[in-house]
């Protein structure tokens, strides 16, 4: 897999975003450093999906810059894209094609040679453990086994970043730890620079090497979990969470639950 020419994999300088009056993202310093697992928290309405639409390119910057993999995203969004994977809450394979059909389907979309389709297809399904599942359609797959599929579709391409949002809303407690060990070991084997929004506090103190928390636009704390820890005061990363983001209104809880419950329908 090609390395970053970086140690710096993500970097934003002064990142904002406006809509309207509205500041959703308010001048956002971030380093990401290259191999690194980094989770960014935060409430409903704290700027995580917009920081991660404008670090995807989906969404231009109203001022400040970002690079990934060294490429700005505002004057090489085109660099950025072929270096980065990205896995939405949305379900982006195909119910009425097999694994191996959703995987050949976005090796032709990335643009992966014709030669190399079939091995990193077959390393893929291999790695994810999904070799056994290869020719059966996707409808049948379990939500977990959606999951690894979607996260090999994103990685065929061999991302120097992958950004995933989410990645197990929806699902139950043994096929959330089958994504978890999955994404260890990317980063353990490839040295994938990997971002994560979660608002499962046990996974990214699993998953994270550091970890952001956003409120209302800002960063309001950054360290790797033990330092935000003794940062609050708390062995709890819950705690972390409450010390630093402060508690969930009623309706950012009924917005979270509808979304999880909406989510885990389209997980199966």
């Amino acid at each position: 897999m090609p390395q970053p020419t970086t140690s710096i994999a993500i970097q934003t300088d002064r990142l904002t975003r406006s809509f309207g009056s509205f500041v959703a993202v308010k001048a956002l310093n971030l380093v990401v450093q290259s191999g690194e697992v980094f989770g960014l928290l935060g409430p409903n309405g704290a700027g995580k999906t917009t920081t991660i639409k404008m670090l995807t390119t989906m969404l231009p910057p109203s001022s400040g810059s970002a690079k990934v993999a060294g490429h700005d995203v505002t004057t090489d969004s085109v660099g950025v894209r072929k270096r980065m994977g990205y896995v939405s809450q949305m379900i982006s394979a195909d119910g009425a094609l097999t694994g191996f059909e959703n995987l050949l389907l976005f090796a032709r979309i990335y643009g992966v040679p014709k030669a190399e389709r079939q091995k990193r297809i077959d390393d893929a399904l291999h790695f994810m453990g999904l070799t056994d599942a290869r020719d059966k359609l996707v409808r049948a797959y379990s939500g977990g086994m959606i999951r690894r599929l979607e996260i090999a579709q994103s990685m065929l391409h061999r991302p120097q970043v992958l950004f995933l949002d989410e990645p197990t809303i929806g699902l139950d407690p043994a096929a959330r730890h089958q994504v978890r060990d999955r994404l260890k070991e990317l980063r353990r084997s490839f040295g994938t620079t990997i971002l994560v929004t979660t608002h499962d506090m046990e996974e990214a103190e699993d998953l994270c090497d550091r970890i952001a928390i956003m409120k209302s636009g800002v960063i309001a704390a950054e360290g790797s979990p033990e330092e935000l820890k003794r940062q609050a005061g708390t062995n709890s990363m819950d705690e972390v969470f409450i010390h630093f983001a402060g508690e969930f209104s009623d309706a950012t809880n009924y917005q979270d639950v509808a979304r999880a419950r909406k989510t885990a329908r389209r997980l199966g």
